[in-house]
């Protein structure tokens, strides 16, 4: 079950889809080109491979562990030696300013580098993406206080951080917290319960520093009331040293479907009387610095779909090369099953589309990067197309890595059943992905009512309209299939404005819109993609390598790129079946 971080393709990605030029001639990236970026993800190959990899499926097998006597959780075996592996080669840094000890790396790079992470192991990557996450809000929202006590050590991988927002009572709904924070001298006291609450503990850092949402006594009701708090393990001296243990204790970890080999703990604050937080902004400005990190989390998600697409792939592939079973169609006895036409067919699409999913995340991360850091005359453009895709990202990609996964183990016959080959771990591993950080049908909520409808469809015309005329270069046989369902979306959007007074028919589309949307950026990378491979233009890439793309985005286009004509049938059939059902007959009586 090794696993080859597939360079070459992030590379190319990276290059002729991303732009990765234009991102890296911004001046918050002056000094990253594409040379430093080709030495940075070679680099992080060794890591993921050699370090990280091998742990995944052990880990899986071990899980985490909490220890009643002191409340403690143990990580599996080989866990705490590589988060420090990490950190002593800079990789905990590489998004974070300058200023509190980090690399201030492109999004766009940073991505590739954190699908290489994902893929060897989810869980034992998503206690770096956690920490990124809480890096990223509080450097755009915390005091410079709050920034410099807490910022470097977890950049430098000392520390880690989580982000504590569910509660029993209060999933997505948030105006349901009951989290309080009373005001005490310069903190707050935070007593309550969090739930689902990712490397809540751990034995892998000196310290755990949460992010929490709770409410104040006077604080309005809803979600105008919510505050955030920095609430740490262990409290921070002055002088960065720690101090006593904070009132805070993980209660349980749960057992889980998949990513068993990260904790997922239930937090209790304030036991003793209430543990000490540090507010963070102004009171009542919790959910919209909360929302600040939001377009990051997500798209951090999203990468977590491809990125465990990739590895099923590449295990389904390793298999299908050595297994013999039957003689494939016109081929002689002894032939591996990866001849057989329908498992051809299988890794062939799985392939197409996780190179789609690439090319879209990376574009995504550029534009992430445009949209904070181009000039101010062009950030709003910039922020409205990175903020269109981040959903499509989030959605489409996680959905179609339970598909992938699923096909993966489909390979493997009756093997892909037994852990033993651990093709079911990748499944049971990326079915947690179309939930957290936002469902699917949130993802799809918020696409079609303030990404789609609210501006009348302008920003996905304008999407449509550049992804129309980067086809002007490409010769009619990928431009052609691509046209036409440029067409359908078009119909599809036309529709969906014209009854966008009815919010319940334009909600029970909004998955099928962002599945459609997400199945037409696949055919936009996958037809850039081949036209770059076939115009002699991609130097540095083996000839195979470019002329598997070329066969790759064939694939895409006729084999996926179809899904587009039954989402765009089922969403102008107007929903109206289904919102007819009576809730009360779903029950069998």
């Amino acid at each position: 079950m090794t696993y080859v971080p597939p360079t070459d393709d992030m590379k190319f990605a990276l290059r002729h889809l991303a732009d990765f030029s234009a991102v890296a001639s911004l001046p918050a990236f002056a000094e990253t080109g594409l040379d430093l970026a080709d030495a940075v993800i070679d680099e992080a190959a060794k890591l993921a491979a050699d370090i990280i990899a091998p742990l995944n499926h052990t880990s899986d097998q071990q899980s985490a562990t909490y220890v009643e006597a002191d409340s403690s959780v143990k990580t599996p075996h080989g866990f705490a030696d590589a988060y420090r592996a990490m950190a002593a080669g800079g990789w905990t840094s590489i998004e974070a300013d300058e200023a509190f000890g980090g690399q201030n790396m492109p999004m766009a790079l940073s991505a590739a580098v954190n699908e290489m992470w994902q893929s060897a192991s989810l869980s034992f990557a998503l206690c770096h993406l956690l920490t990124q996450g809480q890096i990223y809000a509080l450097q755009k929202s915390a005091s410079e206080d709050q920034k410099q006590r807490f910022l470097p050590a977890m950049v430098e991988g000392r520390w880690t951080g989580t982000m504590n927002l569910t509660e029993p009572q209060a999933g997505t709904d948030l105006a349901a917290i009951k989290t309080r924070a009373v005001k005490n001298d310069d903190h707050y006291l935070i007593t309550g319960q969090k739930i689902y609450i990712t490397y809540g503990e751990h034995d892998m850092a000196e310290n755990i520093i949460h992010l929490v949402l709770a409410r104040t006594p006077d604080a309005p009701e809803g979600v105008k009331g919510i505050s955030v708090f920095i609430v740490p393990k262990f409290l921070v001296n002055a002088d960065g040293s720690l101090g006593p243990r904070n009132d805070v204790r993980c209660l349980s970890i749960e057992k889980k479907l998949g990513i068993k080999a990260s904790p997922t703990a239930v937090m209790q604050y304030g036991e003793a009387g209430g543990a000490v937080g540090y507010l963070v902004g102004e009171e009542n400005e919790g959910l919209s610095i909360m929302f600040g990190m939001m377009n990051h989390a997500r798209f951090a998600v999203g990468l977590q779909g491809l990125s465990v697409a990739e590895r099923g792939y590449q295990q389904a592939v390793d298999y299908a090369q050595t297994r013999v079973q039957g003689t494939p169609l016109d081929r002689t006895p002894g032939t591996p099953i990866a001849h057989h036409p329908d498992v051809l067919r299988l890794l062939s699409v799985m392939r197409a589309e996780v190179e789609a999913m690439r090319g879209l995340t990376l574009i995504g991360g550029a534009a992430l990067d445009f949209a904070r850091h181009s000039p101010d005359d062009e950030k709003a453009a910039h922020d409205e197309r990175a903020s269109l895709l981040i959903p499509i990202i989030k959605g489409w990609l996680t959905e179609r890595s339970v598909a992938l996964t699923s096909d993966a183990l489909q390979v493997h016959g009756g093997m892909g059943f037994i852990e033993e080959t651990g093709a079911a771990q990748h499944y049971r591993d990326a079915r947690i992905l179309p939930i957290y950080e936002g469902t699917t049908a949130i993802q799809a909520n918020d696409l079609i009512f303030r990404k789609t409808l609210r501006d009348g469809g302008a920003a996905v015309r304008s999407l449509l309209s550049d992804i129309k005329a980067d086809l002007v270069a490409c010769d009619s046989r990928l431009a052609g299939p691509m046209h036409q369902a440029l067409a359908t979306t078009s119909d599809t959007l036309d529709y969906l404005c014209a009854t966008a007074n009815d919010p319940r028919r334009a909600a029970v589309s909004s998955v099928d819109w962002l599945m459609l949307l997400g199945w037409l950026c696949g055919g936009w990378v996958m037809a850039r993609s081949g036209h770059i491979a076939a115009s002699g233009s991609a130097d540095g890439f083996s000839p195979a390598f470019l002329e598997a793309k070329q066969v790759t985005a064939d694939i895409y286009l006729h084999q996926c790129l179809p899904e587009i004509d039954a989402l765009a049938r089922k969403i102008m059939a107007g929903g109206t079946p289904v919102l007819a059902m009576d809730p009360d007959w779903l029950t069998r009586h």
